[in-house]
């Protein structure tokens, strides 16, 4: 069974319409709100954010567990580290 496909965010962030850096900023800020193991569910429609959002995830210490895109949005899921 594949994790990625069962995991169920529980926030979501809405940066649709902001570019880079905002959505990092944004997503960072609510990271800080989960506890360790919690997931985020951020979507935003900049294409920076596919380079951008799994490296950040990956300095801040929390597990990038999926991106896909519907239409023009692009939906990550992260998981925040210990």
């Amino acid at each position: 069974m594949n994790e990625e496909n069962n995991v169920k965010p529980g926030r979501k962030l809405d940066c649709i319409g902001l570019y880079c850096p905002v959505p990092i900023f944004n997503t960072t800020q609510e990271m800080e709100k989960l506890k360790p193991g919690e997931v985020l569910e951020m979507v935003t429609d900049d294409p920076a954010a596919v380079q951008d959002i799994p490296r950040w995830a990956k300095r801040a210490g929390h597990q990038f567990i999926k991106l896909y895109k519907e239409d023009d949005h692009f939906y990550f899921l992260i998981r925040k580290g210990e």
